[in-house]
């Protein structure tokens, strides 16, 4: 597998170094990562925090960021963090792209702890999504967001759950997303041309299986498992909300998205993904200054700006 030389080095430490690729790490993990980031403050990203209470009286955090330019109106944003469903949590912003709407945007980016399936399995994580959503549109005038519509993105498992909950969404007739941003996305628990014997860095075959069985447990790779679990499956893509997105060529999730933003432009949706060859996951996180990445996050800045002023009213 030919990895880009800009990004080789750090490709190479990081293989060397993961654990993701067991499900006894990715298990014994998750529900530490999310505990060890609530204690970020991310004062330099105007974060504050807040929480959300389900109909069973508990409760998760949300991440709250305002975005530092003054001009113009306000544009929101709900963001659902990577780590493949059973890792990490909201401050996980202050690594990946939202810190360049932070930094560059009038907007307000809310990024929900939704719960790992290292903690509850499917259906949870889709839930505190929606919910999410749901309390986001409630407090649209007090934190300060100008527009009714509002933009949805995440990376990896946040990709994934961007693109099930647009789903989910549409089919309970709520238009209130204005477009998604699904960054290479994690879209389908069956095997494809690229899923699988993938060794890439960060994340490969072996990591990608190890969370598929945390996440959906026996529903996994049969077809049992529904479509706001894996998206991929779904067979209707009518309707849903205009994507962007970046994908590299060398990761596992090269196949599925690639055929997921096909299907979204087949059926009439503006759907535009910008591929990155040699690109391992998450590449524009773990290799931020190499020039793929500061390509691929001034790519997303620009179709960011052009489909808020298209989509988001």
């Amino acid at each position: 597998m030919k990895i880009n030389r800009e990004i080789a080095l750090e490709g190479a430490v990081l293989k060397a170094v993961s654990p993701l690729p067991s499900e006894r790490v990715q298990r014994l993990i998750g529900p530490l990562s999310t505990k060890a980031m609530s204690l970020w403050r991310l004062k330099r990203l105007n974060c504050k925090k807040e929480k959300i209470t389900r109909k069973d009286g508990s409760a998760f955090r949300v991440c709250i960021f305002r975005g530092k330019k003054a001009e113009g109106k306000t544009v929101g944003v709900l963001w659902l963090h990577g780590g493949g469903y059973a890792i990490a949590g909201p401050e996980m912003v202050c690594l990946s792209f939202p810190r360049h709407l932070i930094n560059n945007c009038n907007c307000v980016v809310v990024a929900p702890d939704y719960t790992l399936s290292t903690i509850k399995p499917y259906p949870a994580a889709l839930e505190d999504a929606y919910l999410t959503l749901e309390w986001l549109k409630e407090n649209r005038e007090r934190l300060g967001i100008d527009y009714e519509k509002i933009a949805v993105g995440g990376e990896s498992a946040g990709g994934g759950l961007t693109a099930a909950l647009c789903l989910y969404a549409r089919d309970k007739g709520d238009g209130c997303i204005g477009f998604q941003m699904p960054l290479y996305p994690m879209l389908d628990d069956r095997v494809t041309e690229t899923s699988y014997n993938n060794t890439a860095p960060v994340w490969n075959t072996k990591a990608n299986k190890a969370a598929w069985r945390i996440y959906l447990g026996d529903s996994v790779m049969n077809n049992s498992a529904p479509k706001y679990a894996a998206p991929a499956r779904e067979t209707d893509f009518s309707h849903l909300p205009p994507a962007v997105s970046v994908i590299g060529t060398a990761e596992p999730f090269y196949a599925e998205t690639k055929a997921f933003f096909e299907r979204l432009g087949e059926q009439g949706t503006e759907a535009q993904l910008r591929e990155f060859e040699g690109a391992y996951h998450a590449f524009d996180m773990l290799a931020p200054y190499a020039k793929i990445s500061r390509e691929a996050n001034a790519f997303l800045l620009e179709k960011y700006e052009e489909f808020s002023e298209k989509y988001i009213k």
